[in-house]
């Protein structure tokens, strides 16, 4: 998984860096608001189901269950077939006023139509990942998302070259069409994967049936799983929504906002989340292993797995901080050849170690059954974010909104931390100790 992560990411930063000098930073920072309302309708359409399945299939695997298995995998692709249907109706036909009054931008409109129909791929694609996490088995994953990838790539290199010439508004929807059909393609490999995958399944013999419901127990992990991240993602669509018409009333940025946008959320972030890979995939891992462990009440193990992954995560995050201060001007005129993204790779540089140590924690925390509390948290930090850039950024322009960086990801750290530290039974002196070492 960390070999295929780091292909993607920096196959992603090297195509980041091609379509930035095709379409420049105002065309990456329209494209980062198309993008925000296509993480929102993906996030409603995968319907947290790919966390839900891998607990219960992982659940029916260790209790020797083909039958359950099989059954939980079907519920959830009808359920997530239902929720994407219905997704990619809305999408498509209020894309005219999606981009005309949230957006307020009407060259958003055909990007926005087309992406709708990439998410039954999504939520199909999504049910398969969760499988094939919970059966230990990432190859699968891995190889299609690195094939995903590649025909992303190479189909939007093809289409925004000929769109390029009709304008910004072409050469985005030239960019969301390669995404679909990249998430097409996938979506079939997958399947196929999975049906050749269905004859390890023969070895279980255990009970042929869950003791459940299975629409309600993928209901019950689900929802708030996707309550929180679709209350999340709505909240920072609206949040980059408003970050550029905020940015503009700033009387230093004006018409660049649209680019300082582009340049913090396109540019800077993906850049900075890049080492973070390892961790991602320790993070996704994590889950089934810590949910078998808290089925058999091994709670040791879960201590000592938890204590493991926030050393990693800590010394790691530290290390990069560190780097993305001394040379983040460096790696700016490197990869971007502008001293502006060096510069906030710089100033971003200290909250590289919150921002690790919020997504291993609020992915640790999933895995024990706290989805309820990780979706509290999130909708307080969106919620908190958005009243400071109103308030903020007119008067105080890119600073104000790196200030509320800061508070954020510190904020929701600090709270995941506390409550993983709580469930686990972890003292933070014990974290400290294990830094040491």
């Amino acid at each position: 998984m960390t070999v295929s992560s780091l292909i993607l990411r920096f196959a992603g930063i090297i195509f980041k860096v091609y379509v930035t000098r095709l379409i420049g930073s105002e065309g990456v920072g329209l494209y980062q608001l198309i993008f925000s309302f296509y993480l929102l309708a993906s996030t409603f359409a995968t319907s947290g189901i790919s966390t839900a399945v891998t607990r219960l299939v992982t659940e029916e695997i260790a209790l020797g269950s083909k039958d359950g298995t099989l059954r939980i995998f079907r519920r959830s692709i009808e359920l997530t077939l239902i929720v994407a249907f219905v997704s990619l109706f809305i999408l498509f036909f209020g894309a005219e006023f999606i981009a005309n009054s949230i957006i307020g931008d009407i060259r958003a409109m055909p990007a926005l139509k087309i992406m709708a129909f990439s998410l039954p791929f999504m939520g199909i694609s999504s049910c398969i990942r969760g499988y094939f996490i919970a059966r230990r088995n990432v190859t699968p994953n891995a190889l299609t998302q690195i094939l995903e990838q590649a025909v992303r790539i190479g189909a939007i290199v093809v289409l925004a070259q000929k769109f390029i010439k009709k304008g910004l508004a072409a050469a985005c929807t030239a960019v969301i069409l390669g995404d679909t059909l990249a998430e097409a393609l996938s979506c079939l490999v997958l399947y196929l994967c999975f049906i050749s995958s269905k004859k390890g399944l023969n070895r279980l013999n255990g009970r042929e049936n869950p003791p459940f419901g299975v629409i309600r127990e993928l209901t019950r992990i689900a929802l708030p799983i996707t309550s929180g991240r679709y209350l999340n993602t709505a909240l920072r669509t609206a949040e980059n929504v408003l970050v550029p018409k905020n940015l503009s009333r700033y009387p230093l940025s004006g018409a660049k906002a649209l680019s300082q946008f582009g340049m913090i959320k396109g540019m800077a972030l993906p850049i900075l989340f890049f080492p973070a890979t390892l961790l991602n995939s320790v993070a996704t891992l994590l889950i089934p292993e810590i949910s078998e462990a808290k089925a058999k009440k091994m709670n040791f193990t879960i201590k000592r797995l938890t204590l493991r992954v926030l050393r990693l995560t800590g010394g790691m995050s530290l290390i990069f901080g560190v780097l993305f201060l001394i040379l983040g001007e460096k790696i700016g005129l490197l990869i971007y050849k502008s001293s502006d993204v060096g510069a906030l790779l710089v100033a971003l540089a200290p909250i590289v170690p919150f921002m690790y140590l919020d997504s291993v924690s609020d992915g640790i925390l999933k895995g024990l059954d706290e989805q309820s509390f990780t979706f509290r948290t999130s909708i307080s930090d969106s919620t908190i974010r958005i009243i400071l850039i109103l308030c903020l950024l007119p008067i105080s322009g890119m600073k104000g909104f790196i200030g509320i960086m800061y508070f954020s990801n510190f904020l929701t750290c600090f709270l995941n931390m506390r409550r993983l530290c709580k469930v686990t039974n972890i003292k933070f002196t014990e974290i400290l100790k294990r830094l040491e070492h």
